[in-house]
């Protein structure tokens, strides 16, 4: 391999004496000639300049160090901390390969094999549903092409029957259609067993059908076309009744709820139940990443950092003494110099009192102010001036977009008036009025620490609905003054593709009492935790209607 090809030559081993670009070049026009015998065994590879070039990506973004995507190169082709980004690969080989195309070649083939599992159960149900819907349509056409002058006349009674046979067809098209040729909701990690079961069935049925149509039919090249059709819609009726039994184990045998499922989220333990029927673990655990987009509010990382900013400010007041460095400092002392030690250790008895009284003097004091100020009254009053700052925020927020939208229905008023040509649009209206509650929006979203769930072009996207839709200032406010669920931001908080199922069971077995899986996101993960539903014993007990009848008694000296 050349070594012109590679960039800066062996600057690698260098250090950090020729990190900048113009030394590096320096050093290998010197050492070009000189190293140029050794450069088919050791090739060094830096990460890629051209955007031609895939870089090593880590969850869509690139490595720290290397320049993103979309930043032009430099007049040297390196920045100026090249060095430590540096990938070095050495061998003997000169068909070396560096870890960016590795990482590049796996990503590709990753993208091409996800798309093809995707849509490889919609290409596979679209076979078996022409093979399921021309073979009767087959059955038909052999005899009438094959022995056409031996056929005997088709009558009345076989008119009726290729009449049932057609629409028998378009309602089983019909069928397949809604129940098999939808797209996938999710890529589940292994095959359905009902599908499996389904499409096994279906093609056992056709393929018996076959051999029957090949010995009976078209060996003997049976003269009777009445049995022929016969046939055929025996095949179609059985058929209908295979798709029958698909509609009962796919959509109507996990209807009637059988099992409670507590779902929890593992930071701020946000739990849901939910009432499923029979369904396997990773049928079930689909279910349950469908009700978390739609009913668990959005997952905020920044809520969680309060504790631990808590225990960090209590914990600061106190001094932590590390007694085996000081120790293993004075044996080191005593090894070199014995002078030097008794004269630290002289130092360190003057030294003792101060420094205890120091210590104590720290530790009482630490002591009187948790005494003053405990673990729990900290919390109580954080918390306290945490809902007034809330609270005080919200009121303001209130009173700008109050004035906002009083402010767009007077611009209202004045464009009924105005001519056609000085009406502003409600999307320019929207933008002219964002300011002024702008900043309260922000100072709010900042206190909640929701800042990063809302940009400003959706803001202003659902204030130009609310005007559209001439909603109150109260039906704008309610997007921010609550935290929603998951699916109504926007798709790159949602995860969909990053979830990992983990349990001790296969995933193709039902769910049982007492058993538990786990959901694993990036962030956090979703304990599922699966209770049957108990029977329930309801019995009847009859109530005499005479026992619910009185006698009232009036007497003359009452006042009634």
């Amino acid at each position: 391999m050349d070594t012109e090809s590679t960039h800066s030559g062996y600057s690698s081993r260098s250090g950090r004496s020729n990190r900048h670009g113009e030394r590096g070049r320096e050093r290998h026009k010197a050492s070009g000639s000189k190293d140029s015998s050794r450069s088919e065994k050791s090739v060094i590879l830096n990460p890629p300049e051209t955007s031609s070039q895939d870089s090593p990506v880590r969850n869509g973004e690139p490595l720290p160090g290397e320049p993103s995507p979309g930043a032009e190169p430099a007049d040297d082709g390196q920045d100026d901390n090249w060095g430590e980004t540096t990938t070095a690969v050495t061998g003997t080989s000169e068909l070396s390969i560096s870890q960016e195309e590795v990482v590049g070649l796996g990503k590709g083939i990753e993208d091409r094999t996800r798309g093809f599992r995707r849509y490889l159960p919609l290409a596979a149900g679209l076979c078996g549903g022409l093979l399921v819907l021309a073979t009767p349509l087959v059955f038909l056409l052999l005899p009438v092409i094959m022995w056409p002058e031996r056929l005997q006349a088709c009558g009345a009674a076989c008119e009726g029957l290729f009449l049932s046979l057609s629409f028998k067809l378009l309602m089983l098209l019909a069928a397949i259609w809604a129940l098999f040729l939808r797209p996938a909701r999710a890529s589940l990690p292994r095959v359905c067993a009902c599908r499996a079961f389904l499409a096994t069935l279906t093609l056992l049925l056709t393929m018996s059908y076959w051999l029957f149509y090949g010995v009976r039919i078209l060996d003997a090249q049976d003269e009777d076309y009445h049995g022929v059709v016969q046939f055929a819609v025996s095949l179609v009726d059985s058929q209908l009744f295979v798709h029958y039994l698909a509609v009962v184990l796919l959509e109507l045998r996990h209807l009637r709820p059988c099992y409670s499922v507590c779902v929890i989220r593992s930071t701020d333990g946000e739990t849901r139940h939910y009432n499923m029927g029979q369904l396997s673990i990773q049928n079930a655990a689909l279910a349950v990443l469908e009700y978390y987009y739609r009913d668990f509010p959005l997952h905020n990382p920044a809520l969680l950092s309060a504790s631990k900013h808590r225990a960090a400010k209590r914990l600061a007041g106190f001094k932590v003494y590390n007694v085996d460095v000081l120790r293993s400092r004075l044996r080191n002392l005593l090894r070199e110099s014995p002078a030097a030690a008794a004269a630290a250790a002289a130092a360190a008895a003057a030294a003792q009192p101060a420094n205890g009284n120091q210590s104590q003097a720290t530790m009482a004091a630490a002591a009187k102010r948790k005494d003053a100020q405990s673990a729990h009254n900290e919390l109580y009053y954080e918390e306290a001036d945490y809902e007034r700052r809330v609270r005080k925020r919200k009121a303001r927020l209130a009173v700008a977009v109050e004035e906002a939208f009083t402010h767009v229905r007077r611009m209202k008023k004045e464009d009924e008036r105005a001519a056609p040509s000085d009406i502003m649009d409600v999307r320019e209206a929207a933008l002219a009025v964002f300011p002024s509650m702008a900043r309260a929006l922000q100072k709010y979203l900042r206190t909640t620490r929701r800042q990063q769930c809302h940009s400003m072009e959706s803001i202003q996207k659902h204030l130009a609905f609310c005007l559209i839709n001439n909603m109150s200032p109260k039906a704008f406010l309610e997007t921010y003054l609550s935290p929603g669920p998951t699916l109504r931001y926007g798709p790159e908080r949602w995860l969909a593709d990053q979830w990992t199922l983990v349990s001790e069971a296969s995933v193709t077995s039902g769910v049982k009492d007492g058993g538990d899986f786990v959901l694993r996101c990036l962030d956090f993960n979703l304990a599922v935790s699966v209770k049957s539903i108990p029977y329930i014993r309801v019995s009847e007990e009859y109530v005499d209607p005479k026992s619910h009848k009185f006698v009232l008694l009036l007497q003359s000296e009452t006042s009634v």
